[in-house]
């Protein structure tokens, strides 16, 4: 057994979620990504003598979103704080936050465990606040620049319970949260441009103590596989500290992705260093029960929801639910199919292939899709109704609805000459030309040869040019091949 499997992680996720407001948290400066440096700043986000803030209704109805979505509590009456840090990028000297009284306390995500297994992880608190603006170190050789565009950006902070225990647990809820932001509406969770950021907090004990190791801070970790790696290796460097008896710095730590090791920033700050109080410039606000029940009516539907449904009520597997529901919009393409096909498996198989395929090989979004849900629906039911092989809806029909989406699929099968011919006199006919052309066969089938089956079926679907229905007509084959 090596050292590392004496010791137990202890890991707590701080993520920053930037939101899709239109303007900031305390100011109508415009709040977009990629503006020319120093534009979208005012008399507000610079904090000049006088200024007054006043909060963006939007960044609290976001609040309620996400707490609803985890299950949290809301709470009713909402103060703000001022946190006081200095940082080159923080124009104001303060950050407005929320400190005694988050907007949502006691949630919870679901995830899986190492083992498979669901496990959940413990929201603490999400709180209201404000970015602060950006530093950049590698435009000047000698200088750091400051870009303010980003300062007073609304956020909401998640802040979990200590309960993840693995660097692969922590993955699995980031990806889970992030999810879970995007379906909502509230943040696109694109961390390479910081609108999701992500803090791990970290430290190990010994398997079956109960108290708590000294923690780790991480910070600056730009990817979701990046905090994982941080992670690991935070892992190693504490356990290898601890068990050689030595002791481990409360600190403040980045991420180095080229070489994935971390160094120090600084040490940790205690809560009492920000000198938290009362934010006196803005009022407190009241989120009313009516107002919560308001927002819910609102709500979309949520990734484990549609989840549920698929595998309980549709009878789906894990791994389709899974796949249907990694973003919001196919989810909602796959939901729009199913308002017009019964067929819930056979939908999951054409939106999860033939769609899917069409828009990865083409980098092209969902929305950009020129099908409508109803049209895919269509081309299942001529499927599933046995008017056309899938083999022809798949490789000639699917790629004709592409490019003519204003026709039917019948009207497409039909000047396509595709649809199957399913009369059985018909076919009965094909079937006994097939029989008498290779009447030795029909000796070899007789005599126990049953193999020879399908060399009658290729040559029935060849005088049918592809038309002749494959399961009547494996019947009907199978009747006149038995008669005596």
């Amino acid at each position: 057994m090596s050292i590392y499997d004496k010791y137990e992680t202890i890991i707590g996720l701080e993520v920053h979620t930037q939101l899709l407001t239109k303007s900031k948290a305390y100011s109508n400066d415009a709040a977009e990504y990629g503006a020319l440096p120093n534009t979208l700043v005012s008399p507000v986000t610079l904090g000049h003598p006088g200024t007054l803030p006043r909060a963006n209704k939007r960044v609290i109805e976001f609040g309620v979103r996400l707490g609803l979505a985890l299950q949290c509590t809301i709470r009713e009456r909402n103060e703000y704080a001022r946190k006081n840090y200095f940082y080159a990028d923080l124009p104001k000297g303060y950050q407005i936050t929320q400190d005694k009284t988050p907007i949502c306390t006691n949630g919870l995500v679901v995830i899986k465990d190492d083992n498979g297994n669901d496990k959940t992880i413990r929201i603490q608190r999400i709180h209201m606040e404000e970015d602060a603006g950006k530093s950049i170190h590698d435009q000047d050789p000698t200088d750091t620049l400051v870009d303010l565009n980003r300062a007073g950006v609304p956020l909401l902070e998640i802040v979990t319970e200590p309960d993840i225990r693995s660097a692969d647990e922590a993955y699995r809820y980031l990806t889970e949260i992030r999810k879970l932001v995007r379906y909502l509406d509230i943040c696109d969770g694109n961390m390479e441009e910081g609108s999701l950021r992500c803090d791990a907090n970290i430290s190990v004990r010994l398997k079956g103590d109960e108290k708590f190791g000294r923690r780790v801070e991480v910070k600056n970790m730009n990817s979701i596989s990046n905090v994982k790696r941080a992670i690991e290796h935070e892992i190693t460097r504490l356990v290898d500290i601890v068990d050689a008896g030595g002791t481990v710095d409360q600190e403040t730590r980045s991420f180095e992705a080229l070489t994935g090791t971390t160094f120090s920033l600084r040490s940790k700050e205690a809560a009492n260093d920000y000198r938290y109080f009362p934010e006196p410039d803005l009022l407190p606000v009241i989120v009313s029960q009516q107002y919560v029940e308001e927002v819910r009516k609102k709500m979309p539907p949520l990734p484990h929801e549609l989840f549920r449904k698929y595998t309980d009520a549709l009878g789906l597997s894990g791994y389709d639910a899974g796949v249907l529901t990694d973003t919001k919009e196919v989810a909602l393409y796959f939901e729009d199919v199913l308002h017009h096909s019964k067929n819930a498996k056979a939908a999951a198989n054409w939106v999860m292939g033939p769609v899917k395929s069409f828009l990865n090989e083409r980098a092209l979004h969902v929305s950009q899709f020129p099908v409508s849900a109803e049209r895919l629906a269509a081309l299942i039911d001529l499927v599933e109704g046995n008017k056309v092989s899938f083999a022809m809806a798949a490789q000639r029909i699917f790629p004709a609805l592409i490019e003519s989406p204003a026709k039917t699929p019948l009207q497409l099968a039909e000047e396509m000459n595709l649809v199957q011919e399913s009369n059985e006199d018909a076919l009965l006919d094909l079937i006994r030309q097939a029989v008498a052309k290779y009447p030795e066969k029909v000796t070899e089938y007789r005599a126990g040869k049953k193999g020879v089956h399908g060399l009658f079926m290729g040559e029935v679907m060849k005088l049918s040019k592809g038309k002749a229905d494959p399961k009547i007509a494996n019947q009907l084959l199978t009747k006149v091949l038995d008669e005596q």
